[in-house]
């Protein structure tokens, strides 16, 4: 098991979540370890020293992939990652807050430490077929989450948090 110290959790059902996450783990570099929802397991979590989770919202919730993967995860680790450093991206539709929320009280549970402000990516689909249509993520949204994937790492490498 790789112990890159910033472990990007992500699920996409139609591409924006992962494209954000990839950009992430190409700004963190040799850093990051990017896995899928279903990939994560406690170890990586463990291994980890900070934590970048991107998904979508869907029904106003986070999707059921990456709750399924906190619910995998959560017990085995808990009581365990108090103080380390986390983040998020979010693809909405509409607002985005309602999968926000959620994966704030998760942190909270777990203690993390949120160590950059919530991205919500806005990508205003609210009929079926927007919804569920391949999304592309705008070019200044993906350098966004470069820099941000680069600002996590260097983060966690100089001990900041």
């Amino acid at each position: 098991m790789s112990h890159a110290p910033l472990l990007i959790a992500w699920h996409s059902r139609t591409g924006a979540s992962r494209a954000m996450a990839e950009a992430a783990r190409d700004g963190a570099g040799e850093a990051a370890l990017c896995l899928s929802a279903e990939q994560v397991e406690p170890d990586h979590l463990l291994a980890a020293q900070g934590y970048l989770f991107v998904c979508p919202e869907n029904l106003a919730a986070m999707s059921g992939m990456m709750k399924d993967m906190f619910d995998r995860c959560y017990y085995p680790v808990l009581g365990r990652l108090e103080g380390r450093a986390y983040a998020t991206i979010i693809a909405a539709g509409s607002d985005g807050e309602g999968a926000q929320r959620q994966l704030d009280r998760i942190a909270k549970g777990w203690r993390l430490k949120r160590v950059a402000d919530p991205m919500i990516v806005n990508f205003e689909a609210q009929t079926p077929e927007r919804i569920l249509a391949d999304k592309t993520v705008p070019d200044e949204t993906l350098a966004e989450c470069r820099a941000l994937g680069e600002g996590l790492a260097e983060g966690l490498s100089a001990g900041i948090f």
